[in-house]
């Protein structure tokens, strides 16, 4: 697993306990670029050391929303559950070396411990009795603890926080193989961090704490330390730690249930917290040519769904017609063969749309059935006038000869002008008729986009003949 130390080499390093949220999917896409920006390696390793949640269902969600993100990684994905052995291999070489040791304390020893600590208002600090014992204490069960160093300081030079020191007296001898031989998350992640050659660690600020212990490891190991960069969490749009009310979904949902595009997705997460001058909307391209750690910001990021959702209006815009046909077919229940007309229709219809639940909103009118049934606010417009103003539309475009734009705004017009009304007057009940609500495409692209036959047939279903 080991990698050249002259390339750079990144990594996510997700658990598998839920969907790939929105903060762990920016964590994946700062490495990914990072490794790309300068040619090196971007690995996928997935953390599923915890055996009891760790699902098939939460790593297929994971391997999922990187490859929708378009972030590939380099060679196959690990495993960390793969890699005990190696991991229960370098605590013992730690208990060698005299940078661990064998701790026989029970529960209840460790509970009045930690009760002493609270009653006197002190942080709890685990003090062993074995630390440096070494007495063989036969079959008596026992875990593997580093034996942290209790003098000076650990400092880390991050990429993103600065110069960050914590006094070692602070540092715990914290657990790296527990009394069933098997690893803690601390170990694991260091021993797998250096035997798959990783240069730079960009993660999460929740983890700079985990930092310091896991230094520790690597020094005591005498390995190469990587560099840190922790990247500051995303908040709600009121400063709140992001929940699900601020938009704290996974990226599936974004996908299928928000309707958003995986370009607009990651241009927006690139955003958050990290900027290259004014440019709001950055290609791929872009992103990885301009991307550097050093201009991820100290503050945190905040969540804004009306920001992303007009990003993602921009590129629903840009995107391509019949790509966007087949992203909303399914949610209209289209055939093969209905596509065709959606994919004429998508210049007028993308012009208005943020999301693509909007955009096949928007397109339903093109394939109800008649007689369509009308909305609240298209019944309410279509009252005796207005359907006495139906017939007179009827009869005029029925005149019309090239069923085309100018053609039919020209005959529009001409309603308007013999009634005496203004233009909107006259599209407002036509709307209504030809869509069975008050808002579309522009009305002259409606008709154009139906055809003569079928909005004539719709006109026809909701107007008054001057006889009645």
């Amino acid at each position: 697993m080991n990698s050249s130390s002259s390339t750079v080499v990144t990594r996510f390093a997700p658990s598998p306990t839920g969907f790939l949220h929105i903060g762990g999917a920016r964590t994946a896409l700062f490495n990914w670029l990072f490794a790309r920006h300068h040619g090196g390696k971007f690995l996928l390793r997935i953390e599923d050391t915890d055996k009891v949640r760790s699902t098939k269902e939460a790593i297929d969600a994971i391997l999922d929303g990187m490859s929708w993100l378009g972030l590939d990684w380099d060679g196959h994905e690990y495993y960390q559950s793969q890699f005990w052995a190696r991991h229960a291999e370098v605590a013992h070489q730690l208990l060698e070396r005299g940078h661990a040791y064998r701790c026989y304390m029970t529960q209840e020893e460790l509970a009045a411990q930690r009760e002493k600590a609270q009653a006197e208002r002190r942080p709890f600090r685990i003090e062993s009795p074995w630390r440096d014992s070494t007495e063989d204490q036969g079959d008596k069960p026992f875990v593997i603890r580093l034996k942290a160093p209790r003098d000076g300081e650990t400092v880390i030079e991050d990429r993103v926080q600065g110069r960050v020191a914590v006094q070692n007296v602070e540092l715990d001898d914290f657990v790296l193989l527990r009394s069933d031989g098997s690893p803690t998350y601390m170990l694991a992640v260091v021993v797998d961090d250096h035997d798959m050659g990783v240069t730079h660690v960009i993660r999460g600020d929740d983890h700079l704490n985990n930092a310091f212990r896991q230094l520790a490891i690597v020094r005591a190991m005498g390995w190469s330390e990587p560099v840190y960069a922790h990247v500051p969490l995303i908040h709600g749009s009121d400063g709140a730690k992001l929940s699900k009310r601020h938009g704290a979904l996974g990226v599936d949902a974004y996908r299928d249930e928000l309707g958003f595009l995986p370009e607009a997705l990651s241009n927006y997460l690139l955003r958050l917290g990290w900027g290259h001058g004014d440019d709001e909307i950055i290609s791929r391209d872009q992103a990885i040519e301009w991307f550097d750690i050093d201009h991820v910001g100290k503050a945190p990021s905040r969540m804004d769904l009306k920001k992303l959702e007009n990003l993602n209006g921009h590129y629903i815009r840009e995107s391509d017609d019949t790509r966007l046909a087949d992203l909303i077919s399914p949610k209209l229940g289209l055939s093969e063969d209905q596509k065709q007309p959606l994919i004429r229709a998508m210049p007028e219809l993308k012009a208005r749309a943020h999301d693509l639940n909007q955009l096949a909103d928007g397109a339903r009118f093109l394939f109800v059935s008649r007689p369509l049934e009308l909305d609240d606010a298209a019944t309410a417009l279509v009252v005796p006038e207005s359907r006495l103003l139906l017939s007179s539309i009827h009869a005029t475009l029925n005149r019309v000869a090239d069923w085309d734009v100018p053609s039919l705004e020209a005959a529009i017009r001409e309603v308007a002008e013999g009634s005496g009304l203004k233009l909107g007057k006259v599209a407002q009940p036509l709307r209504a008729a030809l869509t069975g609500r008050t808002t579309s495409p522009g009305i002259f692209d409606v008709l154009a986009l139906l055809g003569r036959d079928e909005s004539l047939a719709r006109i026809a279903d909701q107007m008054l003949e001057p006889n009645e």
